[in-house]
């Protein structure tokens, strides 16, 4: 009787990757050392004259001497930020970030080996295939000596040339000033030269440099010994909120905003430049109109912040704004308990020329002080004010006038609510008696007082034409502050009665983009106007009527004889109309502050409709996708059931893979879809039972995927394990999840070293303001990671045809063909989204979830060519075999072979 044994082969190959490891570990090695002894040269060369090296000690100190990163402003370099094609560049923030990687100890007490990155913004364009060209980054290495407060360190960095080729730029930082104790007037400066000759395409003009210093802080002029600061000021001011009623409770979230924007209001005898005096230089020619706090840093727990006190001239502060220092300052300041502000005490630049590494801060005699207005109203309706005042005397120079600010509600949307404080209505009764009621109309639904359809962009328009633009949002709706948000509608209270008519109040933008101003008075172009206006809105029949108030000159005079009107379309029908509205004075004609009827129009873009009918559209998708899946696994199961020999060379790694991914929504709550906010929760319940309706749909038939999927990956289990001949298949199952655990960890690894360094790089190029976005969240970046891992499905089956050199037919075209359809399809469809749509996630996909898997151009074009790649690579495996790519001699080579041994009978 003839029987099998298992014996073991060796083949020739196995040797083959330690020869390749040691050959790649002895070249890195020389590499290393060849490259460590350059850049030690080149030190020498350049730097021994500022800071002399010595030995260092082989491990990098665990607590750094020197601050993780220093953030500041530079000037030159031009040929760096002048690569790009583009006819027009706009201005970019010049701004710079100096960052700690490692420090060493030396053979010399106080002196010290420093690793660091040099990072400065370059460009503000966007280069989609590039995202880093808006961006330079110098790797550099080099001593400190912290005694004499000077670094001088060497290092590579890399760009793009006019050609589109990398560039490698070689260069010396050299930074005095950098003590270990600080103060208000203390800046680092320095330099990063070129090191290559100004004829080669890698040089680039010097670099000039101010950072502003970390170490060992002391504030001067608001420390607990000084005095208060802010005495002089005027206490015409309305009164302050506390500290604890602003919206984080917190210190540090007074200016930690994108942009801080503020209107200065001179005294009533400024008119130009010549005659009103100001904190900067006359010399620049006019009046700043504009002022922005950004924060340098801040202390929480005592209560102090360095920030940049910047001004400008212009409609708007741009984010990313070039670093003028002859328009900015330099300030310390503190909360005063007594009387609920933040005082500051600011100083200008000094000794500014054509650099920046001269510079230093003096002559610290402008104050500003800032509050939170408790109360609101028609006459004032901004979330911050405050002044800005000089204590030297008027004879002397650099003496101003006193300067009021206020904030500019219309660029601080989104994180200016102070939601403690109340509004006062003074013009209700005036609203109600000019205004008629219309009457209702049955069947038509209009917008929630606290909807976002409620702000909007109007053009404007009198009977010579289009005059300009404007933009209208509210300020309070009844007793509670309009929420600013820029995607998500305000929170409606729990006890608001929406049935008839509710108060509420507006600021209405008006900017003239020609010589003819609304109100008949000469103005410049693209002047801006502002209105606040409040009265009566009913939400039963879209009209909106109110009294509306403008400011008069310099001196705060109001006209408020002025009547504004809105009428919004249905939200209930498509292709519903424009919102109509009017501006008109109740004066008399003869009045000089009479002026012509103002006719405002508006697009009525209603979310909740386009937002409802891509919910269902994505529900059906989903659908669709998972009835499909049924249908694919119920063909393998069909074609398994007419080759059940096959069934044994099925991965169950692969099968594994697929039924998790069936598993995992239906075990994940899937009413978080609907219900995370509250315009996604108003939706929900407002869409008349047909979200509700499709979720318990798509909820079953992904039951019955999964059931299926489960199914087929328990009969593939039962034939392993039934055919005891099968053993090598289970070794080389082993051998599939000894490649595909490391793999999967690799590129977790990957995704949250990506994710860490994606979230530094925000914080290194947000250098003096926090965004209001949010950071990456990791556990997302994991979550998408495994959408990934889902889409490669294929591979385990891969690995096991070629481990086995398997030519059986284990996967129907119609399972390994449908399913990697299935899982492009919303890779397609993304596309086809982030063209028709606003591309700003909400957090209400449902298919296609940027939350699931990686989503973006071009994550849309590669994973749909892989798994096309892996389906292929499937087809010729089952024609051809397992190892049909590889030479013919090592096809037939196994790890095990089957041997006869003869046995007696």
């Amino acid at each position: 009787m003839n029987t099998s044994a298992m014996t073991n082969s060796s083949p020739r190959w196995h040797s083959l990757p330690w020869f390749l490891i040691l050959f790649f570990l002895s070249t890195t090695f020389l590499f290393i050392s060849v490259t460590s002894s350059a850049s030690q040269h080149t030190y020498y060369e350049h730097c021994s004259s500022t800071v002399a090296g010595s030995n260092s000690k082989e491990f990098p100190l665990p607590k750094l001497p020197l601050p993780r990163t220093h953030n500041g402003y530079y000037t030159g370099g031009d040929k760096l930020h002048t690569q790009n094609s583009y006819s027009y560049s706009p201005p970019f923030s010049n701004s710079i970030s100096l960052r700690t990687r490692a420090v060493h100890e030396t053979d010399i007490s106080g002196l010290f080996k420093v690793e660091l990155s040099l990072t400065f913004r370059v460009s503000n364009i966007y280069y989609q295939d590039r995202p880093q060209r808006n961006s330079v980054t110098f790797r550099l290495q080099g001593y400190w000596s912290e005694s004499k407060g000077n670094l001088c360190a060497v290092g590579t960095g890399f760009t793009y040339s006019k050609e589109d080729y990398l560039l490698k730029l070689f260069a010396v930082l050299k930074l005095s000033n950098l003590t270990k104790s600080t103060n208000i007037t203390s800046l680092i400066t320095g330099t990063l030269e070129s090191l290559s000759s100004d004829n080669e395409d890698s040089y680039f003009v010097p670099i000039s440099m101010l950072l502003f210093p970390q170490m060992n802080y002391k504030y001067s002029y608001v420390s607990d010994d000084s005095k208060d600061p802010c005495s002089g000021g005027s206490d015409h001011l309305p009164k302050g909120l506390l500290l604890s009623s602003l919206p984080t409770g917190s210190f540090c979230s007074i200016v930690a905003r994108a942009v801080n924007q503020f209107s200065l209001k001179y005294s009533g005898g400024c008119v130009s430049a010549k005659n009103c005096s100001n904190p900067l230089d006359k010399n620049i020619g006019y009046v700043p109109n504009l002022m922005s706090l950004s924060e340098i840093e801040c202390s929480e727990d005592k209560e102090r912040m360095r920030v940049l006190v910047e001004f400008a001239n212009g409609s708007y502060i741009d984010y990313y704004r070039h670093f003028n220092p002859n328009m900015t300052l330099v300030g310390e300041g503190s909360w005063d308990e007594s009387k609920n502000q933040l005082c500051i005490v600011a100083c200008p630049f000094l000794g500014m020329t054509q650099s920046f590494s001269d510079a230093h801060l003096g002559n610290c005699s402008t104050m500003l002080t800032l509050r939170f207005p408790e109360v609101w109203s028609i006459r004032g309706a901004s979330s911050m004010v405050g002044q800005i005042w000089s204590v030297k005397a008027g004879n002397e120079s650099g003496y101003f006038d006193k300067i009021m600010f206020q904030s500019d509600r219309n660029y601080m949307r989104g994180d200016a609510g102070v939601y403690s404080a109340k509004y006062e209505y003074s013009k209700i009764d005036i609203a109600r008696k000019s205004c008629s009621n219309p009457a209702k109309t049955k069947g038509e639904v209009y917008p929630n007082a606290f909807s976002y359809e409620m702000r909007f962009d109007m053009s404007v328009k009198n009977s010579k034409g289009n005059i300009g633009w404007g933009h209208s949002a509210p300020i309070s709706v009844d007793n509670q502050l309009y929420q600013y948000s820029s995607y998500v509608e305000s929170e409606e209270p729990a006890n608001f009665n929406s049935s008839g008519p509710v108060n509420i109040s507006y600021q209405i933008g008006l900017t003239a983009y020609s010589t003819i101003s609304p109100f008949n008075t000469s103005s410049t172009l693209y002047e801006n106007f502002e209105i606040l206006a409040e009265g009566l809105y009913d939400a039963e029949t879209g009209i909106l009527c109110m009294v509306g108030c403008r400011t008069l000159g310099s001196n705060d005079s109001l006209d408020c004889e002025i009547l504004v009107n809105f009428e919004f379309p249905p939200t209930n029908k498509r292709n519903s109309g424009r919102i109509k509205g009017s501006i008109k004075s109740t004066r008399e004609k003869s009045d000089s502050l009479y002026f012509e009827v103002l006719d405002l129009s508006a697009n009525s873009y209603y979310r909740d409709e386009a937002f409802i009918w891509r919910m269902d559209a994505e529900i059906i998708m989903v659908l669709i996708s998972t009835t499909l899946s049924c249908v694919f696994v119920g063909l393998q199961l069909f074609h398994v059931k007419r080759h059940p020999h096959v069934l044994p060379f099925t991965s169950l790694v692969m099968l594994s893979i697929l039924t998790l991914g069936h598993m995992i929504p239906l075990v994940l709550n899937f009413e978080s879809l609907f219900l995370r906010n509250s315009r996604g929760r108003s939706i929900f319940f407002d869409s008349g039972g047909w979200i509700e309706a499709n979720e318990v749909i798509v909820r079953v038939v992904g039951m019955v995927a999964f059931l299926f999927q489960f199914r087929l990956l328990h009969r593939t289990w039962s034939a392993r394990r039934g055919d005891g001949n099968r053993k090598a298949l289970w070794i080389a199952e082993k051998r599939v999840l000894f490649v595909v655990l490391p793999l999967c960890a690799a590129g977790a690894l990957v995704a949250v070293i990506a994710n860490w360094g994606n979230n530094e790089s925000d914080v290194v190029m947000d250098t003096y303001s926090l965004r209001s976005t949010n950071p990456r969240s990791l556990w997302g970046d994991l979550k998408s990671y495994a959408g990934l891992v889902s889409d490669g499905f294929l591979l385990p089956q891969i690995l096991l045809n070629l481990f086995w050199n398997s030519r059986e037919r284990a996967l129907s075209c119609g399972f390994y063909m449908g399913n990697t359809l299935v899982r492009l399809l919303p890779h397609a469809y993304d596309l086809y989204r982030a063209h028709k749509y606003f591309h700003q996630y909400d957090g209400s996909y449902i298919y296609a979830n940027p939350g699931a898997d990686f989503y973006s151009t071009a994550w849309d074009v590669v994973i749909p060519l892989g798994g096309l790649v892996l389906a292929l690579i499937i087809y010729l495996q089952q024609k051809f075999g397992g190892r049909f790519i590889f030479p013919r001699r090592f096809r037939e080579l196994e790890g095990y072979e089957k041997v006869p041994v003869v046995r007696d009978a």
